[in-house]
This record gives C-alpha cells, sequence and structure tokens, in this order.
C-alpha cells in the first residue's frame, strides 16, 4: 500500500480512538530518518498506553512491521521505517515541541 493511504488509515483510526490534534508530516524530500511523521494527543496517561494498544492491533492486522517501540505513559513512539508515530500527553507535546522541529526540517 502506497505511504499516503497507510498514513491516511492511522490517523484515521487515531481520530476514530479519540486522538487529538493530530498532525502528519511530509518529510521524504528531507535528509531525515522517516518520511512522514505523525503526531497526536492523548487524553492523559491511560490513553497513550490504549492508544498505543489500538495502533499496534491495527498495524499488525494491516501486515505492517513494527521495527520499534518506546512507551511511557506520557509519551508512546511507534517506527514503522518509512512511518514514525509519536503518540503523547498535552503536556509532554507542549514541553518537547515536536511541530517546531519538524517544519524547521520541513523548511530547510
Amino acid at each position: 500500500m502506497e505511504i499516503e493511504k497507510r498514513v491516511e488509515a492511522i490517523v484515521e483510526l487515531l481520530d476514530s480512538k479519540k486522538g487529538e490534534d493530530i498532525q502528519a508530516f511530509d518529510l521524504s524530500s528531507k535528509d531525515y530518518i522517516a518520511d512522514r511523521v505523525i503526531i497526536a494527543n492523548s487524553l492523559g496517561n491511560k490513553h497513550t498506553i490504549a492508544l498505543l494498544e489500538y495502533l499496534k492491533e491495527f498495524l499488525k492486522a494491516k501486515g505492517e512491521k513494527i521495527l520499534r517501540i518506546d512507551e511511557s505513559e506520557d509519551w508512546a513512539i511507534c517506527d514503522l521505517g518509512d512511518i514514525i508515530i509519536h503518540i503523547m500527553t498535552k503536556e509532554y507535546r507542549k514541553k518537547y515541541n515536536l511541530e517546531e522541529f519538524l517544519q524547521n526540517i520541513y523548511q530547510s
């Protein structure tokens, strides 16, 4: 499946499970570790873990290969190689401000 459709499916899943402020960044033309990055807010610590569990089940059912998962109650990262998904609490997202970092890469 093409990467755009995969990103759309992931965004739709996160949205359907109450993920908030979901953003997808296309970094395919940049020198970055992934072609796409998706960031979503969770509603809190337990929701971060729940969203990650839904995501893992969804990805496995789609035949995606998960290369690495790092998780805590505040921030979970799922690496598919060409797509990286970040799920984090609003507080962590504000603290680490990944959007600004990714936009700087995008604009360079």
